[in-house]
């Protein structure tokens, strides 16, 4: 006798306990508490043969991008496939997605979620996977349109609603759809106030709008909600950035310190890739942030040569660089450039097209070389999609390119980056001021002037 799971899909097993246990792990992983990996050990640990349990744990270990999990990953997808022969065609699915993505067959896995999808529109775990992954790899038009397709099938009765909108929330949002995915957003966390994806979601909306009194009003009244969970420190450097807009280092610098930098290793709250994001934009500033380089540094090196994804690459390689650590920062290069020769699987091309020459760039800026910087990410700006993460992630890029273009003295390029920023987001301190000073190289002592007042107007309501 086959069950199904708490959405009506089909689960090969007759033990409606496990059922249940695996519904609780999925739980805790969609809202980012506890550790759903071990709550499903446990379950194998009694019921080796439950072979969506195997699928589960194999499908979440694919989002962790790190090679320390790779063999574990590599176990579970094994444990699964010997029991294939017990599985129904939803599992088989899975089981095929995880073999595509341990094979380096990223999108290919994704389009196996996408088989079961359309068979299994409710199938929640499916759903999840595939749209993390189209944020890995940067697909914007999928992180809005898979869940699109199946969001008919879903209602508010449904098992986890509330999490399909958080998805359909962020989709909108990297589609530039702000209206809707705030109001995605909202109504997730209407049915699921503890729903940090949703929340992080409605962030996101502010932080591209440039609503940064609105962004740190909305983090603060929810923190609550999302400061305890395994999202917690994504959601720090979400709050962080409002105030970075702002000017208010003085926050941002405590945030850093309270909530993303930690000295202890076994802390599962730091994270190396906001810490990282949040470091680089203070020095795009001109801020001095003493020793934290090298706290961050030092938890970087162990993955120095790892190639498994750009997007962890090139935050390593800006750690190494800030901090001076050229030896590490021309292993992440060499590593790179090996990889980019001999491998073939999907992320191979995020390396060679956006990875590799930001990495460079990075190295460039760091040793003075502006000039090279801007000829490095000059070329590739329309293209930075491809390394994965979001557009807040990925303004990095851009910031890094405009700074380049500013100290190189190109000032007339640097203005029509800096217009292209205030046209996407006019309600910026920081892009009005990145305005002023490419008008000030350019002798507009005039225009810098109003470009200046106009950013230290914008921080007054912020400050009110």
């Amino acid at each position: 006798m086959s069950l199904t799971d708490f959405r009506g899909v089909p689960v090969s097993t007759d033990n409606q306990s496990l059922v249940d246990r695996l519904e609780a792990a999925h739980w805790e992983n969609l809202c980012f508490q506890g550790d759903a990996v071990a709550s499903i050990d446990a379950v194998l640990a009694e019921q080796p043969d439950f072979v969506m349990g195997h699928c589960f744990k194999a499908g979440l270990l694919t989002q962790a991008m790190e090679t320390r999990i790779y063999d574990d990953m590599v176990a579970s997808l094994e444990a699964a496939e010997a029991l294939a022969g017990k599985a129904n065609d939803r599992e088989r699915g899975h089981i095929a997605a995880v073999r595509a993505w341990v094979e380096g067959d990223f999108h290919g896995a994704v389009e196996h979620w996408e088989s079961v999808l359309v068979e299994y529109p409710r199938d929640l775990l499916a759903l999840q996977l595939a749209h993390l992954s189209d944020v890995l790899l940067g697909d914007t038009i999928n992180q809005r349109d898979r869940v699109a397709r199946v969001l008919p099938a879903w209602d508010e009765g449904a098992h986890g609603y509330g999490f399909v909108l958080g998805f359909y929330s962020f989709g909108l949002e990297e589609c530039r759809d702000f209206s809707r995915a705030e109001e995605m957003g909202r109504r997730a966390i209407a049915l699921n106030p503890e729903d940090a994806y949703a929340i992080h979601a409605v962030a996101h909306v502010m932080e591209m709008q440039g609503r940064q009194a609105g962004g740190i009003n909305w983090m603060t009244s929810r923190q609550k909600d999302w400061t305890e969970g395994r999202f917690a420190n994504h959601l720090w450097w979400h709050l962080s950035l409002f105030h970075l807009d702002l000017g208010q280092i003085d926050r941002v610098l405590e945030i850093y310190d309270r909530h993303l930098r930690s000295g202890d290793p076994s802390n599962d709250k730091y994270e190396e890739l906001d810490a990282t994001a949040l470091l680089w934009r203070l020095n795009l500033m001109g801020v001095d942030v003493g020793a934290r380089w090298k706290d961050l540094a030092d938890k970087w090196e162990p993955s120095v040569t790892d190639t498994l994804y750009a997007f962890n690459d090139v935050h390593a390689m800006m750690t190494f660089v800030a901090e001076g650590r050229d030896r590490a920062a021309s292993a992440v290069l060499n590593a790179n450039e090996r990889y980019a020769q001999q491998a073939s699987d999907a992320n191979v091309a995020m390396t060679r097209e956006v990875g590799l020459p930001f990495c460079r760039a990075l190295q460039a800026f760091a040793e003075g070389r502006y000039g090279e910087t801007v000829d490095q990410l000059q070329p590739i700006r329309y293209r930075t999609a491809r390394l994965g993460g979001s557009h807040a992630q990925r303004d990095i890029i851009a910031w890094t390119l405009l700074e380049a273009a500013l100290r190189d003295g190109r000032y007339k390029f640097a203005l029509a980056l800096a217009n292209e920023r205030t046209a996407l987001k006019p309600t910026s301190p920081q892009n009005w001021k990145l305005t002023a000073r490419a008008l000030e190289g350019l002798g507009d002592r005039e225009g810098a002037r109003r470009a200046q007042a106009r950013a230290d107007s914008l921080k007054l309501p912020a400050a009110a």
